[in-house]
């Protein structure tokens, strides 16, 4: 390591910013500039669905750290820059205000946009995404009394925004074109139980609803139109059906791609210069080998912290379970493990709002969906990691403690 090498950091979110830190905790001592297109420094993304769309807290709360203590860490911050061409040959990267930057190493950390909606009246004033601060700044006056907001998409995203709104006082509609919400990321039977919840406090679902354009009025969203003929009558819409991952520059930069950066457990890619983490790499899951593209802060925390491993000759972090959360209403999900290629759901109910789904693949847990019940999430979690296989009936059994069904998968395994 020279002191003039240089770390080049391409986005500036969760990800970005972790990888900073983590290189100066690693002893890095060259430069590190984080190149993000965004005026903003380095912030969360979870709050905007919920406490920074709701009011609870300000622009500046949503910051990882404040601007000046990225100074104090010798991190350079270009701020409203996109990056538009990495010549690997050169090692340098083009942005579009003309400037080139070159680099030692470079870490891709450009996350995901939201998917547009491909209807008649998208164009339409009113019509809102979620993604960034000035997304939710627009979407603030839309979810005040007296207004109606059609969420397009019942993914947690969407959830989160209908919570939010109808707290606020607005009618919450969501539509979905899948059977079910949460029908992308979620087993049928913590779908209802959403549904349920969300029903009980007055959000409207239209599920199975293929929305084939978009209503207006001078210019402004007036109604969605769906395939069925209905019309959902709204003064905004909340367009929420997923997210493409900004892998274009990799890719034209002849990476290996698809549904995200290619990259190996230390996150690196075929270019041993450089690096991808965050929600636009997709790299081997460690507990099935399986390729995914992951996109959830502890994941971003995670790779961030792998990349500057890697670049520092340090040694790796311990993998960890994968793990999620999301706030709706007074209902806390926090999920440990994918659920996918489960073959035995378990379903632990300790009251009408508190329970636990449990999802096991022979025998051994592989994820769980905990309501209200982080007992039953910390030991998931352990078990997890640990590949255990606790008994069903135990785990069904609200008389066990969490602790001790740990404790006897231990014993047994």
């Amino acid at each position: 390591m020279q002191q003039d090498d240089t770390v080049l950091i391409l986005g500036g979110g969760q990800a970005a910013a972790q990888c900073a830190a983590s290189l100066r905790r690693f002893g890095w001592e060259g430069r590190i500039i984080i190149a993000g297109e965004e005026p903003h420094p380095p912030y969360q993304r979870p709050p905007l669905s919920k406490d920074y769309l709701s009011g609870a807290i300000e622009e500046d709360r949503l910051w990882l750290q404040p601007p000046e203590t990225w100074q104090a860490q010798s991190v350079e911050l270009r701020l409203g820059v996109k990056a538009e061409a990495i010549d690997r040959g050169a090692k340098t990267v083009r942005f579009n205000d003309g400037s080139v930057e070159a680099y030692t190493h470079l870490v891709i950390a450009t996350g995901a946009r939201v998917r547009p909606l491909p209807v008649p009246g998208a164009e339409l004033d009113g019509v809102r995404y979620l993604r960034t601060i000035a997304d939710v700044d627009r979407l603030k006056a839309d979810v005040v009394p007296g207004k109606q907001i059609a969420i397009i998409g019942a993914g947690y995203i969407g959830l989160e925004a209908a919570a939010v709104a109808t707290k606020l006082g607005a009618k919450a509609v969501v539509i979905e074109a899948m059977p079910r919400c949460l029908a992308r990321v979620a087993v049928p039977e913590l779908s209802q139980f959403y549904r349920e919840a969300h029903g009980r406090r007055g959000v409207e679902f239209f599920c199975d609803a293929q929305v084939v354009s978009l209503k207006g009025d001078d210019g402004h969203i007036t109604g969605v139109e769906l395939a069925s003929g209905e019309n959902v009558a709204c003064d905004s819409a909340l367009v929420g059906i997923g997210v493409i991952p900004n892998a274009e520059i990799a890719a034209e930069a002849e990476l290996e791609t698809g549904n995200g950066i290619h990259v190996d457990t230390a996150c690196q890619t075929r270019d041993a210069s450089i690096y991808a983490i965050g929600d636009v790499a997709a790299q081997p899951y460690w507990l099935s080998g399986d390729r995914l593209r992951i996109e959830s802060v502890p994941n971003a925390i995670e790779q961030g912290k792998q990349a500057a491993a890697a670049i520092c000759g340090a040694p790796a972090p311990k993998p960890e379970v994968p793990w999620f959360w999301s706030d709706q209403f007074d209902l806390k999900l926090q999920t440990a493990g994918l659920f996918q290629g489960a073959d035995t759901l378990v379903e632990r109910v300790t009251g009408e709002e508190q329970r636990s789904f449990f999802h096991l693949k022979d025998g051994a847990l592989i994820a769980a969906d905990c309501i209200n019940d982080p007992q039953s999430f910390m030991a998931a979690k352990m078990m997890i990691a640990k590949g255990l296989a606790p008994d069903a009936a135990a785990l069904a059994d609200t008389g066990q403690a969490m602790k001790d069904v740990m404790k006897q998968a231990m014993a047994a395994g």
